[in-house]
């Protein structure tokens, strides 16, 4: 795979191109039939989190779209609310004490991002793609914009999510994503689909806080 050091900006192919707009109409109905079959989970999570501590079910936080625009992202809300707003766990003194008991849960398995189906219906996001940035994550952004990565929607997942998700520096996520782009087509997103549910299921990548000291992730910031 190749490093950032050796990725250029990329041009979508008239392939990819097609294939995009094809992704999209498949996008849209994937996300409605989950939406209607996981009616019941969603219902469960809501009244969970309500009778924790009586807040607000969903979170919504800013994040970066396709070609540098923002829109808001939804997300189950997992931390206590007092929690400091956008900003990435890793920054966060001690960020399990924010985390919610219902929180850990769902984020330890990922159903904190469901609510994002409708960020997929609504066009801001694919179920495949590069994770979008915080707003805030200039570094992050700035080698996206580099390698042309801005150039597609995020994704609800992947190729980055399955290849280390939170352990990932932030380098080597911006490589992932460009590796991503550069091999855009069904292949490489039925690999990001069905790689989601092994990463989900051994819990790969999760750490909360991050690791490298200093760098910005987008890990699993406040309701990140």
């Amino acid at each position: 795979m190749p490093t950032e050091e050796t990725i250029a900006a990329w041009a979508l192919t008239g392939r990819q191109r097609a294939y995009v707009k094809l992704k999209c109409v498949v996008d849209w109905l994937l996300a409605l039939v989950a939406l209607i079959l996981l009616s019941p989970v969603l219902l469960v999570i809501v009244l969970a989190i309500k009778r924790e501590d009586g807040g607000p079910v969903l979170f919504t936080q800013k994040r970066v779209a396709r070609g540098g625009t923002y829109f808001s992202i939804y997300k189950f809300r997992t931390m206590r609310l007092d929690t400091p707003h956008d900003m990435p766990t890793h920054l966060l003194r001690d960020p399990e004490q924010y985390i919610t008991r219902v929180g850990r849960v769902l984020r330890r398995t990922s159903l904190d991002e469901l609510p994002q189906l409708w960020n997929i219906l609504r066009g801001e996001l694919a179920v495949s793609g590069p994770r979008p940035a915080l707003w805030n994550q200039d570094d992050l952004i700035a080698l996206r914009r580099q390698y042309g990565v801005e150039q597609i929607r995020p994704g609800l997942t992947g190729w980055a999510q399955i290849h280390g998700r939170d352990e990932l520096e932030i380098e080597k996520k911006a490589a992932l994503d460009a590796y991503y782009l550069r091999h855009l087509g069904p292949i490489i997103d039925l690999k990001c689909f069905f790689g989601t549910f092994l990463a989900v299921f051994r819990q790969d990548g999760v750490v909360e806080g991050g690791t490298g000291a200093g760098r910005q992730r987008e890990g699993k910031g406040p309701e990140a």
